[in-house]
């Protein structure tokens, strides 16, 4: 892997992140969240944030996002390095490693990991944020009350989410595998759904500049032709440009996104890693190019097709 520490990065000490006060306003800061214990079928989306920060600084490619924003200069993009996540309290330690973060004023893209970490990465960011909307994409709604017994396996977290009020609305895009069970969790929640046969049909989310965005990407959410490694690849999903559109054109100030579910152990190829470099970079642009906004405007909007 490239040296990292070549690359702008908040102040740390081996194998447990510490925040020192940052002079800037408020870049994106990469924090990885090396976690996939609540994953339901295959492991190894604990070893991501490596191997995607690896693509990231790759020589193959350059730092410059299609926006025009070098993400190598620290007012845009920093690297807070990883979480430390404790076995015994992972969530716990999780959202406090984002808390942490924010004190900071860094608005944070974290690196999972399975997406069970958006549920602790969402409270962190709600104590220092007001109401916010989430733009999820994905293959899967993960809205399950409870999951092989869990409810908090990755296949849950926004039940969680929503059964706390933590978000004002939230958005899925790119589901393809709902459920009747998920059907009747998104009706009692209030989800606005954009599956994979309306996306086609040409419906977008609506969402308005006056919000404040959390985005969540589950690569799987990406057709597998585009990002098969992965632990449940999903066939008839979104292109890479899909999503580029998506964040590029997002109006509204976004104050942190995850990117979850990358599994290098069935990444032969290394593409997936390399797709979720190139996500990173445009969400890093796109923080830089929309700056967060006053907390009192109202949250409007909703789906146009």
């Amino acid at each position: 892997m490239q040296n990292l520490s070549r690359r702008p990065r908040l102040k740390g000490v081996a194998n447990r992140v510490t925040f020192a006060a940052m002079a800037l306003a408020t870049p994106a800061a990469i924090l990885g969240v090396p976690y996939d214990a609540s994953s339901s079928f295959r492991r190894g989306a604990a070893r991501a944030p490596a191997t995607i920060r690896e693509a990231l600084w790759s020589p193959a490619g350059n730092s410059w996002a299609e926006t025009l924003v070098d993400t190598s200069d620290a007012s845009v993009l920093v690297d807070a390095g990883d979480i430390e996540v404790d076995s015994a309290d992972p969530r716990g330690s999780i959202q406090s490693g984002v808390e942490r973060l924010r004190e900071t004023n860094a608005r944070p893209i974290l690196l999972g990991g399975d997406h069970s970490i958006t549920y602790p990465i969402v409270r962190g960011v709600r104590r220092t944020s007001g109401p916010i909307t989430i733009v999820h994409i994905d293959a899967h709604t993960d809205l399950y009350d409870e999951f092989e017994g869990d409810r908090f396996s990755h296949a849950c977290p926004f039940a969680r989410i929503m059964e706390e009020g933590l978000a004002s609305r939230l958005v899925q895009i790119g589901i393809r595998t709902l459920t009747k069970h998920q059907r009747e969790q998104a009706d009692r929640f209030g989800v606005e759904i954009i599956d994979m046969r309306a996306w086609s049909r040409g419906a977008r989310p609506d969402i308005s500049r006056n919000e404040t965005v959390y985005l969540s990407i589950d690569l799987d959410g990406l057709d597998p032709a585009f990002a098969p490694g992965v632990s449940h690849p999903e066939p008839g999903g979104l292109s890479v440009r899909d999503v580029l559109s998506l964040i590029q054109g997002l109006e509204a100030p976004m104050t942190a996104a995850d990117i979850v579910e990358c599994n290098p152990d069935v990444d032969q190829s290394g593409v997936t890693s390399v797709v979720a470099a190139k996500l990173l970079k445009e969400i890093a642009a796109a923080m830089y190019c929309v700056r967060e906004i006053p907390r009192s405007h109202p949250a409007t909007g909703g789906v146009t097709a």
